[in-house]
Parts: C-alpha cells; sequence; structure tokens
C-alpha cells in the first residue's frame, strides 16, 4: 500500500504533537487495558495498519493469542477480566457512537470499575485510537511495528 501522503512530512509540529498525546495518554494507564482498546477499536474501524501495529505491540506486552483473536466476541469470551470488559464496552460504544449504541449502560459499567481520573483517561485513549485509525485508514498508511517504536521514541 502506498500512502496518499506523509502527515508527519506534511504537518510535522502538529503529528509531533498528536504523537506526544498519543504516548502520554498511554503510558498513564494499565499497558492491557490499553492494548485491548487499542486492538478493538482498530478492528471496529477496519484499520490494518493499527491492527498490525498494536497486536504486534501487545503480544511484546505479554498479551495471548487467545484473548487477541477472541476480542471481536469480548462479550462471551470468558478470558476478560470484569474491568477489561468495562474498558472494551466503553471502546466500542465511543467507537461506534453513530450507532447509538447503549451508552449509559457502558457508563454504568465504566464507573464500577474505574475511578474518575481512570475514565477520562480511558476515554482519550479511546479518541487517541480512533484519530490514528483515522489517519491511517484516510491516508492509507503503512507503518511497520519497528519503524512506529523509532519514530515514538525520536517524538518523546
Amino acid at each position: 500500500m502506498t500512502a496518499r501522503l506523509d502527515p508527519f512530512a506534511v504537518a510535522p509540529a502538529q503529528m509531533k504533537g498528536w504523537m506526544g498525546i498519543s504516548l502520554a495518554t498511554s503510558s498513564s494507564l494499565d499497558p492491557v487495558v490499553v492494548s485491548l482498546v487499542e486492538v478493538l477499536a482498530s478492528q471496529i474501524n477496519g484499520c490494518a495498519n493499527c491492527l498490525n501495529m498494536h497486536t504486534a505491540f501487545a503480544r511484546e506486552r505479554g498479551e495471548t493469542e487467545q484473548r487477541l483473536h477472541l476480542l471481536p466476541a469480548w462479550r462471551d469470551a470468558p478470558c476478560y477480566s470484569d474491568r477489561e470488559r468495562a474498558a472494551l464496552g466503553w471502546t466500542e460504544a465511543l467507537t461506534r457512537l453513530s450507532e447509538r449504541p447503549a451508552l449509559d449502560a457502558a457508563r454504568e459499567a465504566l464507573e464500577t470499575h474505574f475511578d474518575k481520573e481512570e475514565q477520562v483517561k480511558l476515554t482519550l485513549m479511546i479518541n487517541v485510537i480512533n484519530g490514528w485509525n483515522r489517519l491511517a485508514v484516510g491516508f492509507k498508511l503503512w507503518v511497520e511495528p519497528e519503524a512506529a517504536k523509532t519514530a515514538a521514541a525520536r517524538t518523546a
């Protein structure tokens, strides 16, 4: 796949800021939850670039193949904790916002398992991954996981 344009070359200051927000947000949460959120949102949005990258990162963090493969059916799979389910439900609700999801039920589970600060951080994380999905899909981006790590290290 050939990118339509390179947003890092076209708008370097804004992309550096976006990368900084992304890294700060993801590092403020449990890495297991971050991995699940990144992969589920990327699945919903059909973002091959982000799926390739975030499944690789999730495996590096110790995530299992079983849990990665079962994410599309997270409600029926017994391998996720109640806290992870709350994060997945909130991710799905916010990512599918235009479909009018059951926000009240998702918010209730979120409030049960995450304190107020974590709720904000998780919501920011969901916005960040949805933003990356839109950049990658919109501009046909493809970044290998190792190249993404190098770019993130330069931005940090």
